[in-house]
């Protein structure tokens, strides 16, 4: 009865708390631009794959000779899904006019399973002129480590009337780190677009009445990683295109009279409505309430679109009024006028 008492009594504070929140939240819809930057007068592009399988497949003992034989071709196979979902998911972009896989270039055939030396410039100027493309993506690395963790217990084993039995056994877990890394050469100008490594893990649970049974309960675990290395590569192409997300901003709903009509316009979605509301508070006598004015006139302008005129509102309400929320607004607005000018030279045609 207490504890329930004690839940009552939290739960009427966090309602009361609510109620007494001087802000409120909004959501607005905004395109960022792409994290791998490419000119907008690139149409041609090719990718090619330096990596090889891992030597220590060759090197195998007990059970991992198993696990060996299983994924002898797993980093081949696995850098190859990774290649073609970068083709694919580029295709499906519709960025680019060429998108082709140049394979079978002893230039950049490394067999590294770690992130190598970035190609020379010769080298990739040889390779984008012998294929008629202007940036080359490249799959610099790609490697998979999978670690077994083996162990006698009690398995459920069905019988032969099909009910589960626990029988003495053996299970199998495998942890498999998918590590990749990827480059971006842009040829004309000569610099390296974007460098990116990510690692990746693939879970396994096999239990059976032997340690070969118990292996084939985790068999599926490669199909597991081709799909993995398959989004991987298709992830990687989205970092080219703008995003469109989401972003939450907090406005004030107290001060006076006004701010509380505004607040019931803005919950309708009459965001001009509320903006008339705060735009006759700007010269309120009381500091704080003029204060939020600005800072809210901030937000309407930024919903329209208008960045320079909502950091001006924001750095009044700061600087003149002391509205100290007001000051990290300002920081996020000019970041948001960075990211857009960054935008409007990715779209520039």
């Amino acid at each position: 009865m207490k504890s329930l008492y004690f839940y009552m009594l939290c739960l009427a504070v966090s309602f009361s708390f609510l109620a007494c929140s001087s802000t409120n939240r909004l959501t607005m819809g905004i395109t960022q631009p792409a994290q791998v930057s490419i000119a907008s007068d690139v149409l041609h592009i090719g990718i090619i794959n330096r990596s090889e399988a891992s030597e220590k497949n060759k090197v195998v003992d007990n059970i991992d000779k198993i696990l060996s034989l299983e994924g002898l071709n797993m980093d081949k196979e696995g850098a190859q899904k990774a290649v073609s979902g970068l083709r694919f998911e580029l295709e499906r972009g519709n960025r680019f006019e060429t998108i082709k896989i140049i394979d079978g270039n002893k230039d950049f055939e490394k067999g590294l399973g770690v992130f190598p030396a970035a190609l020379s410039w010769d080298v990739v100027d040889k390779i984008c002129k012998e294929n008629g493309v202007d940036v080359l993506f490249s799959l610099e690395f790609y490697d998979t480590d999978t670690a077994a963790d083996y162990e006698m217990t009690m398995v459920k084993i069905p019988n032969n009337l099909g009910i589960l039995a626990e029988v003495p056994g053996h299970r199998i877990k495998l942890n498999t780190l998918i590590k990749n890394g990827w480059r971006v050469y842009d040829a004309a100008n000569r610099i390296i677009v974007d460098e990116y490594i990510t690692n990746n893990q693939v879970n396994s649970l096999g239990e059976g009445i032997n340690p070969v049974k118990a292996f084939e309960a985790v068999i599926g675990r490669k199909e597991a990683v081709m799909d993995i290395s398959t989004n991987l590569g298709a992830n990687y192409a989205r970092f080219t295109l703008p995003a469109k997300v989401r972003i939450a901003r907090e406005y004030f709903v107290k001060g006076s009279d006004s701010f509380k009509m505004a607040k019931r316009r803005a919950l309708t979605g009459n965001w001009d409505g509320a903006a008339e509301l705060w735009d006759a508070e700007l010269n309120n006598p009381k500091l704080k309430v003029a204060g939020r004015a600005h800072y809210n006139m901030a937000i309407s302008n930024e919903i329209n679109g208008n960045l320079s005129r909502a950091i001006e509102f924001a750095s009044k309400a700061y600087t003149d009024y002391g509205t100290k929320e007001a000051l990290r607004y300002v920081n996020t607005l000019k970041r948001r006028v960075v990211d857009q000018q960054e935008l409007n030279r990715q779209l520039a045609k």
